[in-house]
């Protein structure tokens, strides 16, 4: 008897196919995600070794164990899918594995995000000393939540019912 297919879908795949191709896919995203973000915290872990750190203000410097505090968290949360799939494999769980990765991703995401507006804040209070900081930063936000969930989501929606 052949596997039950999946035509609803739009692909003639069986639940295990499916989710070989999403665990894939889901990879492949995460690979771009993980880069930004070890980048970005290998960074911001140098950062205290540095001489001007020690001219910083204790605002500044709350602003930076923040930011640090939230790189790791982003780091564990983008890296935890390839962890939680090395626990898990041979179970025979693979769906529910991608929607774990699916939402451990989506929370490093987050994560993310909130780290690189800490990171340009930390830095742009730093070089501007400037009363735009603050509306500069809100523009960053406004772009990021735009691009990275704003967008996805109204093209979601806007093209739901097509298949």
């Amino acid at each position: 008897m052949a596997p039950e297919r999946q035509a609803s879908e739009g692909r003639h795949e069986s639940a295990e196919e499916r989710a070989d191709r999403r665990w894939n896919e889901l990879l492949q995203e995460v690979r771009v995600a993980q880069t930004g973000v070890q980048i970005l915290f290998g960074f911001l872990l140098t950062v205290v070794f540095t001489p001007r750190f020690a001219t910083l203000g204790p605002t500044e410097r709350a602003i930076y164990v923040v930011t640090l505090c939230l790189g790791a968290a982003a780091t564990g949360a983008l890296v935890g899918p390839v962890a939680f799939h090395r626990f898990v494999t041979g179970q025979h769980i693979k769906p529910e594995t991608v929607v774990w990765a699916s939402r451990l991703t989506i929370v490093g995401l987050v994560l993310l995000l909130a780290t690189v507006v800490a990171a340009f804040l930390l830095i742009l209070r730093v070089a501007l000393h400037d009363s735009a900081v603050p509306w500069i930063v809100s523009g960053l936000v406004v772009w990021f939540l735009l691009c990275w969930f704003a967008l996805p989501a109204w093209a979601r929606h806007r093209y739901a019912g097509r298949k």
